[in-house]
């Protein structure tokens, strides 16, 4: 028989199968498949009484623990999708993403928002419930139903709703890729409102596996040695960005594990072969996707020979379920080439929820071989190589990626507007010593303060509006007031020079 397309079906296999497996591991809490599958029959009774079904998007603001990952399963079960916020994110923001979603109901622990919608799921099922099965919309779903929503950085000064489907999350977990065709130990670690919580914890329990649920919310080397010992985790995934920083930091945290995953960020070839010289056992795998391709479009198993090719660590080959051309246009470029990398297959987003225009600029259908095929353009350019694999070589666009988390600086500079007292305003990614962004900065302008208009802003007091309105990530590290901002010949804003700036005066970090 062949694997499910749906996450909760998948899942529920293996209660069947497998049921005094461990699915999770919280702290000291061991919940087995069939425990895990009965507490979120009765999450689903309760949803639906509430209104929850097919069509329905349902914010969920709790902190990563066994309970979320319950409340998620009894979502899907109810037929509709999920969509994580952060509890740590401002409330104005959760907010707004509340209404973007219009939910019947929202899962919290405490109010956000809206809160006459909220409901508050208790940690263990009602009493004689358990057992009730699941109702049977659960098995009229197909593979392209929506299943989650993931938020990520936008150029319109608001974030985007990128809605993906049960079939984009399972068809990397159904047997055909190699980092999960044995269901691995694996932390969650990653951001809850991540297509990464898909990677860490939904493709550990679509495998049979254990997902490992990291409270604190921050994986360090010393934590990761403590679950290597105590739970038997084998396999970790790391953005590039704390890659090195194990590496550099504590490079013999890695003993014990099976494999590393890691991505979303050039990866340093100099750490790269560290690692690989003190482990060589460990498959390492670079992985590349954006959001709009559930986790990841192509995944590469890195050898030591990769350390010396000239244009990097290669991102890879698709992985189940997915094609990847590099296009000029509307045709595929040549064998080394390089052009804008574009994604097909079954990972890509079914919409931008509310956004029908972004949806149809980004995901295009054009003909392939003949045939029309819907299309994701990611505004990253590549090349494939005479091997097949493909390379990374930059953006057309000013998006960038900070220790994994997607940033469109239109976003930021939208939100600094916003702020009385600022006129004018420029963000500018900064370089780390690998190439990679490590942080962003932010130079702005106040209105003359004899022109009448609103009073002037300190750096310090407009870093604390933007941590009032934006997610950790988005808030620039930098912020730093000028009287002007410097315009090229052609009397456009010249951010080279904003850079200059900052390498002549090697401000620390911090407000300025």
């Amino acid at each position: 028989m062949d694997d499910p397309p749906l996450i909760h079906t998948a899942i529920e296999r293996h209660a069947a199968r497998t049921p005094d497996a461990i699915a999770l591991v919280d702290g000291q809490e061991r919940v087995g498949y069939a425990e895990l599958d009965a507490a979120a029959n009765a999450y689903a009774d309760a949803l639906r009484d509430r209104g929850v079904g097919p069509g329905c998007f349902v914010p969920v603001i709790l902190p990563r623990s066994s309970t979320l990952v319950t409340a998620l399963l009894a979502i899907l079960k109810c037929g509709a999708a999920y969509a994580v916020l952060d509890p740590a994110w401002p409330n104005r923001r959760i907010t707004s993403l509340i209404d973007v979603l219009n939910p019947p109901v929202t899962i919290a622990e405490t109010p956000h928002g809206h809160p006459s919608a909220l409901w508050r799921p208790s940690v263990k099922p009602p009493s004689g419930s358990a057992q009730r099965p699941p109702d049977q919309v659960a098995y009229t779903l197909n593979g392209s139903a929506p299943a989650a929503v993931f938020f990520t950085s936008g150029t319109g000064g608001r974030p985007k709703a990128v809605v993906s489907s049960h079939r984009a999350g399972t068809r990397l977990f159904r047997g055909k890729f190699a980092p999960f065709q044995v269901g691995p130990v694996m932390p969650q670690a990653a951001p809850v409102s991540w297509d990464g919580f898909t990677l860490e914890a939904w493709g550990p329990l679509l495998t049979g596996g254990t997902s490992v649920l990291v409270r604190d919310g921050y994986l360090l080397p010393d934590t990761l040695r403590a679950l290597i010992a105590r739970d038997g985790v084998d396999t970790v995934w790391l953005t590039a960005s704390l890659f090195h920083l194990f590496v550099d930091e504590s490079p013999g945290c890695f003993t014990g594990l099976r494999q590393v995953l890691t991505g979303g960020e050039r990866l340093s070839v100099a750490r790269v072969r560290d690692f690989l010289t003190l482990h060589p056992d460990i498959e390492l795998i670079n992985g590349y996707g954006p959001a709009e391709s559930c986790v990841f479009a192509t995944a590469h198993r890195v050898k030591r020979r990769d350390c010396d090719l000239p244009s990097g660590i290669p991102l890879g080959r698709p992985v189940p379920g997915t094609g990847v051309r590099v296009m000029s246009g509307p045709r595929p470029t040549a064998t080394g080439t390089v052009g804008e990398i574009c994604v097909v297959g079954d990972g890509l987003a079914l919409a931008y929820l509310g956004d029908p225009e972004l949806t149809a600029r980004k995901f295009p259908t054009v003909t392939l071989d003949g045939k029309p095929v819907r299309m994701y353009l990611t505004g990253d350019q590549g090349f494939m190589d005479q091997d097949g694999l493909l390379h990374f070589v930059g953006r057309l666009d000013r998006q960038v990626k900070i220790r994994g988390h997607r940033v469109e600086p239109e976003e930021v500079e939208d939100a600094a507007r916003r702020v009385s007292g600022v006129r004018e305003c420029a963000v500018v990614p900064v370089a780390g010593e690998d190439g990679g962004h490590e942080r962003l900065a932010l130079f702005y302008t106040s209105p003359d303060s004899d022109a009448g208009g609103p009073r002037d802003v300190t750096p310090r007091a407009l870093r604390r509006a933007l941590k009032s309105t934006l997610p950790r990530h988005l808030v620039p590290e930098l912020v730093l007031r000028r009287t002007r901002l410097p315009v090229t010949a052609h009397g456009k804003l010249d951010r080279a020079s904003l850079l200059a700036e900052l390498d002549r005066t090697h401000i620390p970090k911090g407000d300025q």
